[in-house]
């Protein structure tokens, strides 16, 4: 019966991404800025790869850099821990751009 099969293949489903964890991030929020130049948005986005690459718990962290527009994406399993990683990536990015100020 079609409806048995489609079942059985939701189930199969499923299970797959029960197994798999990136499938469960539901919470999101894309940050995108402007930097003035290249170089400023090239800072920032080589700051903060190796905490992409650390990985926060419970999140997924996707960074790209087209020029001067650096994209920040952030999901999350559960909005406290959207909150938190949003926290520390603005900071991150905060702190970057006050260290180039005084270098």
């Amino acid at each position: 019966m079609v409806v048995r099969f489609f079942i059985k293949n939701v189930q199969r489903l499923l299970n797959v991404l029960n197994q798999d964890e990136k499938y469960f991030f539901m919470n999101s929020v894309r940050f995108v800025f402007s930097f003035d130049s290249k170089d400023e948005a090239k800072i920032v986005a080589e700051s903060l790869l190796p905490e992409v690459k650390h990985k926060i718990p419970k999140t997924n962290v996707e960074i790209s850099l087209d020029g001067k527009i650096f994209s920040l994406k952030i999901e999350a399993k559960d909005i406290s821990s959207l909150r938190a990683a949003c926290n520390s990536y603005l900071r991150w990015i905060i702190t970057a751009l006050n260290v180039k100020k005084t270098v």
